[in-house]
């Protein structure tokens, strides 16, 4: 057994105890950067033995392009990404039924659209910059087994390659996803539903717009029997589609069932460019807490939704700038730790049930709705919103996470 102590001067009886961040995904990332940024000593403990390639969540909306300033990553986010000024929602029968366009948010936002860009390429700027940087250590294949909290800090026991060690930190951040070893070794309920169908995610080379005249870069598609989800990355066009739960993984992954699908969408002989798959079961829970003592959940850890809206990525990574701005207040002798903490733990747990979940399952529920009346009311309320710019504005500061900031703020003092 060892303890891991990076021994600089710390306030607070801290002696320069690092903060602990179990997961290397983008919200962990972003944790370890702000606090790495601001001369707080980080680990950063990540089961995988190399930085995370998952191609699941692609958009960061505006506030979070706002948040991202600090860390000095915006301009090589939108370099390698694709601004999204334009959405559709979209009906499989009726084809386009409203149109949004974030310009219409110019005047308080320098990110009027959706950037989209796979969120590995943020996990792998801030990894560079973290693997160059002092004050932090990079402990990658190290599984967190266990966790505990006490009145001057926090402990995790990780097991690597070469055996089991302690760490000891200051404070704990869990960043380690739905199923979050932290979360479950503070036996902090996860309440909630599991959806019936799981969600695929597949990617192709072949332009859409060539296939469907008009298609926006982003698409909300209602159906009865099988909704869609379209959207654009400078990689590929990907497409998210149910799965019934009586498909078997092989036959939904199938090279067959994913020509078919797209080739509903739109014919092409030739055959879709398939370049990536994947089968998820898809949530929608909230931690109980978001905090246990010295040690607090973001991201996944702390609350999973659907991700129609691609709201979940960008709320976690507000998560992980919330709790950082308030250790670093703490850690200066500037904040009190319970109200710091609590205040954390009551906003963001507010904020991922009014506005999180509640947004991603209103949009799941309203691309699957089946019941004739209700789609059409549906329809017509998407269309009379889409037609008044203040209806469109009010409703773009939402799905963009403006207004949740907006209201509550990101890491402000109690």
């Amino acid at each position: 057994m060892w303890h891991v102590w990076l021994m600089t001067a710390g306030p607070n009886g801290h002696s320069g105890q690092p903060v602990i961040v179990a997961g290397a995904g983008p919200v962990g990332m972003v944790a370890a950067a702000w606090l790495v940024g601001a001369g707080i000593p980080v680990v950063l403990v990540e089961a995988e033995p190399v930085p995370k390639t998952d191609w699941r969540a692609s958009t960061f909306h505006a506030a979070t392009l706002e948040l991202l300033e600090r860390l000095d990553i915006t301009d090589a986010m939108r370099e390698e990404g694709l601004a999204v000024p334009v959405y559709h929602f979209r009906d499989r029968r009726a084809g386009l039924i409203a149109e949004f366009d974030f310009t219409l948010l110019a005047d308080e936002t320098r990110y009027p659209y959706r950037l989209q860009l796979n969120q590995q390429h943020l996990v792998r700027m801030l990894y560079e910059r973290l693997s160059q940087q002092d004050g932090v250590r990079l402990m990658f294949g190290a599984q967190v087994v266990d966790v505990s909290t006490d009145a001057t800090g926090a402990t995790a026991v990780v097991r690597t390659a070469d055996g089991t060690h302690s760490l000891r930190g200051s404070h704990l951040i869990g960043a380690d996803g739905a199923a979050s070893t932290v979360r479950q070794a503070l036996d902090i309920g996860f309440d909630g539903y599991t959806y019936p169908e799981r969600f695929l995610i597949a990617s192709t080379t072949l332009d859409l717009r060539e296939q469907v005249p008009g298609l926006a870069y982003v698409n909300y598609v209602a159906d009865p029997i099988q909704w869609l989800f379209i959207l654009r990355t400078q990689e590929s066009w990907r497409a998210v589609w149910p799965v019934p739960a009586e498909q078997s993984p092989t036959e939904a992954t199938s090279e067959a069932t994913l020509q078919a699908q797209f080739q509903a969408l739109a014919p092409y002989e030739p055959g879709y460019p398939i370049v990536d798959s994947q089968l998820y079961n898809v949530h929608q829970r909230v931690a109980s807490t978001f905090r246990r003592g010295n040690v607090m959940l973001v991201g996944d850890a702390a609350h999973i939704n659907s991700p129609i809206g691609g709201v979940g990525l960008n709320s976690g990574i507000h998560d992980a700038v919330d709790v950082a701005r308030r250790i670093v207040r703490i850690r200066a002798g500037d904040g009190d730790p319970e109200a710091e903490l609590d205040t954390f733990a009551e906003i963001r747990r507010r904020v991922a049930v009014e506005y999180v979940q509640a947004d991603t399952q209103r949009n799941t529920e309203r691309l699957k709705e089946a019941d004739e009346a209700r789609r059409k009311a549906t329809h017509e309320q998407m269309r009379a919103i889409a037609a008044d710019p203040d209806r469109a504005r009010d409703y773009m500061r939402r799905v963009s996470l403006l207004e949740s900031v907006r209201r509550f703020g990101v890491g402000l003092p109690p």
